[in-house]
């Protein structure tokens, strides 16, 4: 079973969890097993928290989860967000809900 093969992964190794990583499991995860996004999020931030688990930048993963479990946005969108507050990076969007929240 793949849920089997990714924990001997995990435990086994040093694995890096690219945020395009990050982003694509969230997405299959709310849209493909309908998982809610609070328990996607307390999940997810357990997992980064081991210490063979390395991110890009765990600070903005951090705050792209606390708006994701509390907002209807994409994870992606919270993820721009999170570069925004987080890094101070300029984010240009065409995306209301985005935009709204950025400004």
């Amino acid at each position: 079973m793949l849920s089997d093969q990714a924990n001997k992964i995990i435990e086994d190794n040093e694995v890096l969890l690219p945020n395009e990583v990050i982003a694509e499991i969230v997405y299959v995860l709310e849209k493909v097993y309908k998982v809610k996004s609070d328990e996607i999020c307390d999940t997810l931030l357990d997992l980064i928290k081991f210490t063979n688990i390395i991110v890009d930048d765990i600070e903005v993963i951090e705050e792209a989860f606390l708006l994701f479990s509390r907002r209807r946005l994409d994870f992606v969108d919270t993820l721009l967000y999170a570069y925004r507050k987080v890094k101070g990076y300029e984010i240009y969007t065409s995306d209301k809900k985005l935009k709204n929240l950025l400004t």
